[in-house]
């Protein structure tokens, strides 16, 4: 039986007993209640309560804006839904860049105030004391490199990463050092597939690839991008499963001539 068909639920041991039996991870991300629940039963591995909130949900132009009280909020309303998926909850820009008595006073909010089961850094060598407090508390943790959105600033554009050979290299340092830190997984984010197989074949811990190409341990996207409900995005990488921001364009619009035109309600949707 494949590990994608077992019904208990996923944890970060089996997510490495699936990169070791050549199981592909599925990845996606939610940020409320109602679409956790659906795509938990969808048979999703691992839901990602990404700071992406900051541009899907509250309309900002980067992550940076969102607070760790935020991220809190929506990691509790996804844990509520969720039985069986993975849930990691992101760690938001400045709560653990550089101070780690900060990182692991905020990793611990998260999981006590949550109940999620891992926490998300973006970084390698520059956070590797912030990640080291967060592990020694027991707390799991997914590393996050190659495009990391928290540094938009510092990189300009949200153009592919690591295309030369320093940065090449350093990213695969880094994704060493993060393995050898305790981190159970990395999210490789807009990076040459080539670099992003290699990485994935030098480490045992899984990778996950957003725009990292197909030569990896999994996959992940932001679920309003690959359900059609954001139309402004359309990368390379991204794949629309549906195409949702029209079927509720439409829906609303049949919803208001219906009031309008005293069609709604019936005789049948009244008491």
């Amino acid at each position: 039986m494949s590990i994608h068909n077992d019904a208990r639920k996923i944890t970060t041991q089996r997510l490495t007993e699936m990169k070791q039996h050549g199981e592909k991870i599925a990845m996606l991300t939610a940020y409320d209640y109602t679409m956790a629940k659906l795509i938990d039963q969808a048979g999703v591995d691992v839901v990602l309560v990404g700071d992406s909130a900051s541009n899907v949900m509250a309309g900002n132009v980067t992550t940076l804006p969102i607070t760790l009280d935020q991220m809190i909020y929506h990691g509790k309303s996804v844990v509520r839904a969720v039985k069986r998926a993975l849930v990691v909850v992101d760690m938001p820009f400045g709560s653990y860049q550089g101070n780690p008595d900060t990182a692991i006073a905020s990793a611990i909010r998260i999981m006590k105030e949550t109940n999620a089961d891992c926490v998300k850094l973006e970084g390698g060598k520059e956070i590797l004391e912030s990640l080291k407090r967060i592990l020694s508390a027991g707390i799991p943790v997914m590393g996050h490199l190659g495009l990391t959105p928290q540094s938009i600033n510092k990189f300009g554009s949200y153009t592919v990463r690591a295309k030369d050979e320093a940065e090449a290299c350093k990213l695969l340092e880094d994704a060493h050092l993060l393995e050898d830190a305790g981190c159970f997984s990395i999210v490789l984010e807009k990076i040459p597939a080539k670099l992003a197989g290699q990485v994935a074949s030098e480490l045992q811990i899984p990778l996950i690839s957003i725009g990292a190409g197909g030569n990896v341990d999994g996959q992940v996207l932001v679920m309003h991008d690959m359900l059609g409900l954001n139309k402004d995005f359309s990368p390379r990488f991204l794949r629309r499963y549906a195409n949702l921001a029209d079927d509720i364009h439409s829906a609303v619009q049949q919803y208001v001539a219906d009031v309008k035109s005293s069609d709604y309600p019936n005789e049948q949707e009244q008491y």
